[in-house]
């Protein structure tokens, strides 16, 4: 049975902080959750390279086989850049992110991890975590010093073991590859839902909102009624048959790697939230307006409209890969050294990229053929199958249109150039 994604992407700033370092991503083959850190002027930052380097990921090119490896790469090349940008620049000295990213070819979705961000996974009414925290405090638990009652409280619970960003060299990945099951459905959070909101209420909502849309919005709300300290990001995807039929399938990008405002959808419905969207929401005083030069653009501007053109790229990317899948479906006769050769795609290229190659030699030479056939050659035949080449070239032959080689029994005895003539199609005799 094959398989799709019915997918949903919500992020909110919380009550507390100033601005969203999350960054979170939904499509057909690609799932990402980013928390960033590293204060105002780097966690957002962070958040969005990591998912400008995983979103061109998102299309369903890629063998089974070669998921994880494309995700360490996408990974790899998100902690580079962060730890460039973090020894190149002061103001972003110490920035980094956590990720958790799904990859999906046919039925098997690959998963790559680090940091605190984790991913569920509900099946058959029962909810498992599938990630382990990469924390000062899971470690504490695994040890048997604290219990997971207590790390929950602990003052340490925010110190991270692993994240990108951090230090040179490569990353240390969780890695995992399983089936995707009709009927599952996954969650990507950041701890500013799973801080807050218990795993039995995110069990509860997970098996009762029909939509993953329906569950973004009722776990950012849910985070948000318990105070929401920290931003609250969640990714919701469903595996369902691929004959059902999906209301959308543009992917979503939520958070700092978003243009939108974040947590639109989610209305004020607490004092303590008004009062938060109000105070986000005051006009600048004349004190606190920051004159800027227009010529200069910031490097967080830089870096944000870098993060848009690769996400513009990969969309195109998408669409032209679709565009040489259909290319690959057609087919057309042309010449190769000198032979009339059976062509796969289209006689067009991008670039240096060829649309077509070469299926077939027709064992037929271009002088072989009459000057009328050549001239069609010149230009190509389109064709719908190959088996149609095979067709037309008897259909040639029928009409007089290839010369008769020597030996065969309706040979003229004439000249190497001659050709048969085409009124034999009409009754005309030998």
């Amino acid at each position: 049975m094959s398989i799709q994604l019915r997918y949903a992407a919500r992020s909110h700033v919380g009550l507390v902080r100033k601005n969203n370092q999350d960054s979170g991503y939904a499509g057909p083959h690609l799932l990402v959750l980013a928390d960033g850190m590293g204060g105002p002027a780097g966690g957002d930052i962070a958040s969005s390279v990591a998912v400008a380097h995983l979103a061109p990921l998102d299309q369903d090119s890629h063998a089974a086989d070669d998921l994880l490896n494309l995700l360490r790469g996408a990974i790899q090349a998100a902690h580079q850049e962060l730890v460039e940008l973090s020894g190149t620049h002061e103001e972003l000295a110490g920035l980094g992110t956590t990720c958790v990213a799904i990859l999906r070819s046919g039925n098997k979705m690959a998963m790559v991890h680090i940091g605190d961000s984790r991913a569920y996974l509900l099946r058959e009414d029962s909810l498992t975590q599938v990630t382990t925290d990469h924390s000062f405090v899971q470690y504490l638990v695994e040890t048997g010093e604290i219990t997971p009652e207590e790390a929950a409280h602990h003052p340490k619970r925010s110190v991270l073991l692993r994240v990108l960003g951090d230090s040179q060299g490569d990353v240390t990945l969780d890695e995992s590859v399983r089936a995707a099951v009709v009927g599952d459905r996954w969650l990507l959070c950041s701890d500013g839902l799973s801080g807050v909101v218990s795993a039995e209420t995110i069990s509860e909502v997970l098996q009762t909102e029909p939509t993953p849309e329906a569950c973004c919005e009722e776990l950012v709300a849910l985070a948000l009624k318990s105070g929401a300290p920290d931003n609250v990001t969640t990714v919701v995807a469903d595996v369902v048959d691929s004959d059902d039929e999906l209301t959308g399938t543009a992917a979503q990008v939520v958070g700092a790697a978003s243009t939108s405002p974040a947590g639109a959808s989610i209305s004020a419905s607490t004092p303590a939230e008004r009062a938060a969207l109000l105070q986000r929401r005051r006009p600048l005083e004349d004190t606190d307006r920051v004159v800027r030069d227009p010529r200069k653009m910031s490097l967080r501007a830089k870096l944000i409209t870098g993060i848009l053109v690769i996400l513009l790229l990969a969309g195109l990317a998408l669409g032209a890969g679709a565009a040489y899948r259909w290319s690959q479906t057609q087919y057309f006769l042309g010449v190769q050294d000198g032979e009339v050769t059976l062509y796969q795609g289209i006689n067009q290229s991008i670039g240096t990229w060829d649309l077509y190659h070469s299926v077939q030699k027709k064992g037929l030479r271009y002088a072989e053929v009459s000057p009328v056939v050549q001239q069609r050659l010149d230009s190509t035949i389109a064709l719908p199958s190959a088996k149609a080449a095979d067709e037309l070239i008897a259909s040639w032959e029928k009409a007089g249109l290839v010369k008769e080689k020597a030996g065969s029994a309706k040979s003229t005895g004439k000249g190497s150039s001659d050709f048969t003539t085409p009124t034999k199609m009409n009754g005309g005799g030998e």
